[in-house]
């Protein structure tokens, strides 16, 4: 008999069942992946992303395979919030998973509008603002690189929703701790992290990128030393829990992200290779775990630190 491991966590004003949640843009809102797995067997779930008004996305091709790895460059296509509140949140009321709205906007007062929206829902458990998108025009990532400008998005952000409040911060920085530190003292609650990695593809047949926009993010196992290298340094630079993804694929590596500092973990890209994933990284932590005997999953966040190790 497999000893019982207690899986839970906590981010913010939420308990979790267990670490592992979806990362936004790979999951949709669920609907699809219904079919494959009962969604309360996840951690939380984690919304595409959600703007004011609906945004048409990028031109395609937007999305391109490349080594350990997939790049897209989607560019936030959803149909608003209205629509979102009204067709998706319906259908979440009966999901029995927590539910976490990616928030996205062209300005401050369109992330600030989405999440005033979102507040007074009952089905929305937190919101998770994203400045970190490289693949718009405006917002995303015009945030995410500028300490004053994520400080101000998320200041802005807090005044108008009651919900726990996660960041989703970019690679694309020179130093991410910076960042972090900045919007934790303006009031976010968690912080995730990472967002893709711009990168570029060039068709060797027609000698242009393959992309119509050119660059889009780079995801997949390619990034996971990334990922794990910024949860380790951001984790050990603030007080809030932090949210580890980019490249998770088996249990295993997110182990890597937990005993990096994380406290929580999301799966994206091994999702579009097999809708299982998610379960199944669950599964193999609880196995972890109790092979070893550890008797909690949250012992293992920051096991790697060398004040832990020594």
């Amino acid at each position: 008999m497999t000893p019982r491991v207690d899986m839970r966590v906590r981010i913010g004003a939420l308990e979790l069942r267990n670490p592992v949640m979806t990362a936004s843009g790979t999951f949709g809102s669920g609907a699809e992946y219904a079919d494959f797995f009962e969604l309360s067997r996840l951690g939380a779930l984690v919304t595409k992303g959600v703007s004011f008004e609906p945004w048409r996305g990028n031109d395609s091709p937007r999305m391109a395979e490349t080594p350990s790895g997939m790049l897209n460059s989607i560019g936030l296509q959803n149909p608003g919030v209205e629509a979102f509140c009204a067709k998706d949140l319906v259908w979440l009321a009966d999901a029995d998973v927590p539910v976490i709205v990616n928030v996205v906007g062209h300005s401050v007062d369109q992330y600030v509008a989405v999440a005033e929206r979102l507040d007074s829902e009952p089905v929305v458990s937190a919101v998770e603002v994203n400045i970190s998108c490289p693949n718009v025009d405006a917002g995303g990532i015009a945030f995410g690189t500028s300490c004053n400008a994520a400080a101000d998005a998320v200041r802005a952000v807090r005044a108008v929703t009651t919900k726990t409040l996660i960041v989703k911060l970019s690679p694309n920085v020179t130093n991410v701790t910076e960042i972090a530190r900045a919007v934790e003292a303006e009031g976010a609650d968690a912080l995730s992290l990472i967002n893709t990695l711009l990168g570029m593809k060039i068709d060797t047949s027609s000698l242009r990128p393959t992309l119509a926009r050119g660059t889009g993010g780079l995801s997949g196992p390619a990034i996971r030393p990334v990922g794990v290298r910024m949860v380790w340094e951001v984790a050990r630079s603030v007080q809030v829990p932090v949210i580890g993804m980019g490249g998770i694929m088996v249990a295993e590596d997110a182990v890597e992200y937990l005993a990096a500092g994380a406290t929580a973990v999301a799966v994206g890209t091994a999702t579009f290779v097999d809708p299982m994933s998610a379960v199944s990284v669950i599964d193999g932590l609880q196995q972890f775990c109790a092979v070893r005997g550890i008797d909690r999953v949250a012992d293992l966040t920051g096991a790697a630190w060398p004040e832990r190790t020594s």
